[in-house]
């Protein structure tokens, strides 16, 4: 991708963050998740764009009770960023195929467990 096009998708990305963070998605405004809408069930990602709008406010278990799995991730990922400048020289983790592996099976497992008939009336 040209310069100008990673400019231009930072803006995006910048312009998505100050909405997500003027406007709460609780209220409306926000799209719906397809899969939601097709299946009924929640997907690992339901919840995020309230998840983030609640840390953006710093109301952080707001934000767990939204998604969970999105606000465990953040320092994860965060952790995971920090190894690969500590350690340059050596295969970032995001190209390892056990890391990569595990965040799926983390994301598939926090599907299935958030949809399980126990955890179903928790007001998603």
């Amino acid at each position: 991708m040209k310069r100008w096009g990673w400019w231009l998708a930072g803006l995006g990305v910048l312009i998505s963050l100050v909405h997500l963070f003027l406007h709460d998605p609780e209220r409306g405004g926000f799209l719906s998740c397809p899969f939601r809408l097709f299946t009924g069930l929640l997907c690992p990602g339901c919840g995020s764009q309230r998840a983030l709008h609640d840390l953006m406010h710093l109301r952080i278990g707001e934000a767990a009770a939204h998604n969970a799995l999105l606000v465990l991730s953040i320092p994860l990922l965060g952790l995971q960023f920090g190894y690969s400048l500590v350690f340059p020289l050596a295969k970032p983790l995001s190209a390892r195929n056990s890391v990569v592996w595990a965040w799926a099976f983390v994301a598939v497992g926090w599907a299935v467990l958030r949809n399980l008939p126990f955890w179903a009336g928790t007001g998603y």
